[in-house]
């Protein structure tokens, strides 16, 4: 499949000048590569793109395995690679559920890229549930990451046990001093596109300090969000303790939002990313593990509830806005005894709030739970005639639908929400009856 082709898939209409960089370097016989990037100008495509030419359809098994930091990350390449359109299969691997249940998968799909977390693929490999023999490209998205977090020995035990290996590529938002030899790194090829996009991007981002008058600075966030309107926006604190805290504080005052860290289920974080990414929630409160690697779009406002623990990371957190050529905002709220740390240069101007405070705002979707999905033969198209014909909803009043195997996701504009359900109550979709409701 070409480029065009998949870039029409993708709905994009060419690439960036890192992304055509990565693509040439590429075209090299089999050399490693290492790309620095900052965070938001789209690395995934940019590696995705090249490991699909290299892929080929007369091999029978894994040709590539991907390395991430976060089960989050490995979700989202996964649907970015099925978004290509290509003919070959991808699957992702992490924990948080059963290892059977993946090696079953991995048999019945038989997939051509795997994208894991260190420990899973650590796990696959030891047990030989996938050969090893076939895999030829190795890539370690969010490499300065997977550092950070410890993962050092997991990564070498894992490329110890790819014998075949023809290519490594490493990508990274920041630059390492140097890179530990257990990659193996031949003569790596070195992209650096970190000095290049920071002028542009502090063209396009604006940094605020909002003072409150006392050290808890709850009531000052709540003021300065019910400012912000239905502009979504992330707020980030530094410890879980705090996210639920903030979170629970902003609930009882009438603000809609999401909390997401570590600590939440599984299946609450992807909820709650689910609903922050469709609209229907858009202020969404997280600890770090949101300012890297997720694919988040249209966030127009950074919120530094606490002050960032260093450069690198605000930084990262400030990347969640202001991509793609778009403007965003950063909101960092100091109390009397905090002073701005060195990094943040020039000083930022103070937000000036209103004399009168408007009122929370509600997100402009909800999300509607389905309780059926791939497995039972339902897609988006009939989710979308179905709230059509049914719902008797237009197509603008229709967003994002996310369809899982066994139950999905629809967002539809609030105001149509209590109508909506009442008119598909008892509705069959596809011939068949199912749970539709808000999701929780």
């Amino acid at each position: 499949m070409d480029i065009q082709t998949i870039l029409s898939n993708l709905k994009i209409e060419g690439l960036n000048a890192m992304q055509q960089a990565m693509a040439e370097a590429c075209t090299e016989s089999d050399n490693d590569v290492v790309l620095l990037s900052p965070t938001g100008t789209g690395k995934t495509l940019a590696y995705l793109i090249p490991l699909v030419s290299a892929l080929r359809p007369d091999v029978r098994g894994v040709q590539a395995v991907v390395m991430v930091p976060s089960r989050e990350l490995a979700l989202q390449i996964e649907q970015v690679f099925k978004s290509m359109g290509t003919d070959f299969t991808v699957m992702s691997c992490y924990g948080g559920r059963p290892a059977m249940e993946e090696h079953r998968a991995m048999q019945h799909v038989c997939p051509s890229v795997i994208v894991g977390t260190p420990g899973r693929m650590n796990d696959h490999l030891t047990k030989r549930n996938f050969d090893a023999d076939t895999v030829r490209t190795l890539v370690i998205d969010e490499f300065d990451k997977c550092l950070e977090f410890g993962f050092q020995d997991e990564m070498a035990e894992v490329i110890g046990k790819l014998p075949a290996l023809r290519r490594r590529i490493l990508l990274s938002a920041t630059d390492a001093e140097e890179i530990p030899r257990f990659t193996g790194l031949r003569h790596a090829v070195r992209l650096d596109f970190l000095d290049g996009e920071e002028g542009a991007v502090a063209d396009r981002l604006h940094i605020y300090k909002v003072m409150s008058p006392v050290k808890d600075k709850l009531e000052t966030l709540y003021d300065l969000l019910c400012c912000l309107g239905q502009e979504p926006t992330l707020v980030f604190c530094n410890y879980r303790e705090s996210v639920d805290r903030v979170g629970q504080y902003l609930r009882g005052r009438k603000v809609y939002c999401g909390t997401f860290h570590g600590g939440m289920e599984q299946d609450d974080r992807e909820r709650a990313l689910y609903k922050f990414r469709n609209g229907s929630c858009h202020i969404f409160i997280s600890t770090d593990l949101a300012a890297r690697g997720l694919d988040i779009p249209s966030i127009r406002n950074v919120v530094h509830y606490h002050l960032p623990l260093n450069e690198d990371g605000y930084i990262h957190r400030n990347g969640r806005t202001a991509r793609w050529e778009a403007d965003g905002n950063a909101y960092l709220i100091l109390h009397p005894e905090e002073t701005l740390p060195e990094y943040v240069a020039p000083e930022p101007e103070t937000f000036a709030f209103p004399e009168d405070i408007p009122s929370p705002s509600l997100p402009e979707f909800v999300t509607l739970y389905f309780g059926k999905g791939k497995k039972d033969k339902v897609n988006k198209v009939d989710i979308v005639g179905f709230l059509s014909k049914k719902g008797n909803l237009r197509k603008d009043e229709i967003g994002k639908i996310d369809v899982k195997d066994h139950y999905a996701f629809a967002a539809i504009a609030r105001e149509k929400a209590k109508q909506t359900l009442k008119l598909v109550q008892g509705e069959k979709i596809k011939g068949v009856k199912t749970l539709i409701e808000l999701a929780k």
